[in-house]
């Protein structure tokens, strides 16, 4: 048996969205189950996210840390963002989010991997980028606002990473995947096997 994720759409005999937000927002679909019965489901719908494991020649992983009200905590995370954009291509807003959350710039882009990091209550597709070839990038530092204007930096081994995941140390779901795929890659066929930065994305198609 081949284990991989297939696309299925099961019938929908109603849909109402009760919440719409500034980014995100709240659906409501009534689902036809194998059984015939209908079952509601609450889930939300999101534009779907990029992050970057940005790796300098060091072998260390940039990471920020910042204030998530959902949780109460200062998570470590590797630099992320939303599309904004419908379409947009995914290589592009990554570069967006280096450069803007900490002035890098990369020469390499692969793709990690892609998740779905709550299938269960979210449609959110997110697709995680390594990074290789780091440097300071152009011109002035984006301004941040809100959140991001209490951000921390640092630059971590991957080693001290993983000791962290294991020990229940560090919890962003992107740092997470991203450490550990890191790991696999490069105890399997290597990161210059990754797939390149524009490989097709069926979760979220974009213009090239």
């Amino acid at each position: 048996m081949t284990i991989k994720d297939t696309a299925e759409a099961w019938e929908i005999r109603s849909t109402e969205t009760p919440f719409v937000g500034n980014k995100t927002s709240v659906r409501t679909d009534e689902v036809v189950m194998p059984d015939g019965s209908v079952v509601g489901r609450d889930y939300q719908v999101h534009p779907g996210s990029v992050a970057v494991l940005a790796l300098d020649d060091e072998g260390r992983v940039l990471l920020i840390k910042q204030y998530r009200h959902p949780v109460r905590q200062k998570l470590w995370e590797i630099p992320a963002g939303l599309l904004d954009v419908p379409g947009e291509n995914p290589l592009h807003a990554a570069q967006r989010e280096l450069y803007e959350e900490a002035h890098v710039k990369a020469e390499d882009w692969r793709v990690l991997t892609d998740v779905y990091p709550t299938a269960g209550g979210c449609d959110e597709s997110v697709r995680i980028f390594l990074a290789r070839g780091l440097s300071e990038a152009d011109g002035e530092r984006f301004e941040v606002e809100d959140e991001e204007a209490d951000m921390e930096h640092a630059r971590v081994p991957v080693d001290e990473l993983v000791r962290g995941v294991l020990a229940g140390e560090v919890h962003s779901n992107c740092l997470v995947v991203g450490v550990l795929s890191l790991v696999a890659a490069r105890t399997g066929d290597g990161l210059d096997a990754l797939r390149p930065a524009d490989a097709p994305w069926p979760a979220r198609p974009f213009d090239a």
